[in-house]
């Protein structure tokens, strides 16, 4: 079980207790910049975006004709694309740094510089798979499941990368998988990335599978994937230090939190709707 660093803390004028325990892990320093050409620099988060849709899309393939989804994947894939920009930005901009991006609107386009949303992606990638089914006459819940699974190479990638960056690391702890990221001072703190990338890409991708090979009914892979991811980034969220223009909010959760309470909503909503589908 995770370790949970136990004292509230509040992000302005934190003050951390020494921890004493340094023999945890040791950071594995990895240079952001993939591959160099010249001028142009290739970074792993940008192939990890790359390897996410790459593999996504032929397990969509495969998925496809399993349950007999039949459409060109490479369209699908495409409207679910721009939803993930457009959700992911437009969220990150209204949830996470709206006072920033109130003072800088032509930012909010500068997708380049960082600060994507995971659950407003998600609901960007619902809607540009709802709209595609919709306009192609195609079954809405089997196009939400590919979805899903396809989703979690995505999520395990993604992680890794954060990981390289030495980005999106976790709160302080003695816990022995904790170590010092190059960003985060000299405290040992979890490494929430490889923590998320375990759970929300490998564990949730194996039990999507699961169903898909095994209990697969429309819309069975999709609403296991949402109250599974929402469940699980829940509670790894109390190991992963908050963004620092946010902190703590209300009963000392972080908005990575209530966004995924708002997510276990709609998950109820559509174990209601979907019946009707």
């Amino acid at each position: 079980m995770v370790y949970l660093y136990k004292e509230k803390m509040k992000l302005s004028h934190k003050k951390y207790p020494p921890i004493i325990n340094l023999s945890g892990l040791t950071y594995p320093i990895i240079n952001p910049v993939a591959l160099s050409i010249g001028p142009v620099k290739i970074y792993w988060y940008g192939l990890a975006y790359l390897f996410g849709i790459a593999i996504g899309i032929e397990l969509a393939k495969n998925i496809s004709k399993q349950i007999k989804f039949e459409t060109n994947i490479s369209d699908f894939a495409y409207s679910i694309i721009i939803g993930i920009i457009l959700g992911g930005r437009l969220a990150y901009t209204i949830f996470y740094d709206p006072v920033y991006y109130l003072n800088h609107p032509f930012d909010i386009i500068a997708i380049w510089k960082g600060g994507m949303s995971f659950h407003g992606g998600a609901f960007g990638a619902f809607l540009g798979a709802w709209i595609y089914c919709k306009k192609n006459n195609l079954s809405i819940k089997k196009g939400l499941d590919i979805l899903a699974l396809c989703a979690t190479p995505g999520l395990f990638f993604g992680r890794i990368a954060n990981f390289i960056n030495g980005e999106l690391y976790g709160r302080p702890t003695e816990f022995f998988l904790g170590m010092v990221f190059p960003n985060g001072g000299s405290l040992m703190r979890h490494p929430s990335q490889l923590y998320e990338a375990f759970f929300e890409g490998m564990c949730l991708f194996i039990i999507l599978l699961y169903l898909l090979k095994r209990l697969y009914q429309p819309g069975r892979v999709f609403s296991v994937f949402i109250f599974g991811y929402a469940i699980i980034r829940f509670f790894i969220e109390f190991t992963r230090e908050p963004d620092t223009q946010i902190g703590y909010l209300l009963l000392n959760l972080s908005m990575g939190q209530y966004l995924s309470c708002l997510m276990i909503i709609f998950g109820l909503w559509w174990i209601r709707y979907e019946k009707n589908i």
